[in-house]
């Protein structure tokens, strides 16, 4: 019966451990930094390039409708 009682703060202790470790490794840390990092650089980039297309974009449909509007 002691042994159900003892669960509980064993799973406890177990997490606490887990989190210092993660805590305390570097390597763990550098790997979310660059994950961040990463995924940082792939949004900046998506936005400049929807910047740049939505403005070439807006140019060639301009230059359709004006074209449009003068045939008919």
């Amino acid at each position: 019966m002691w042994k159900l009682t003892t669960i509980p703060s064993r799973a406890y202790q177990a997490a606490v451990k887990t989190m210092r470790s993660f805590i305390n490794d570097e390597r763990g840390l550098s790997g979310v930094v660059v994950a961040i990092l990463l995924i940082l650089i792939a949004v900046l980039a998506i936005v400049l390039i929807w910047g740049f297309l939505s403005g070439w974009l807006q140019e060639l449909w301009d230059r359709i409708t004006g074209s449009a509007g003068s045939l008919a």
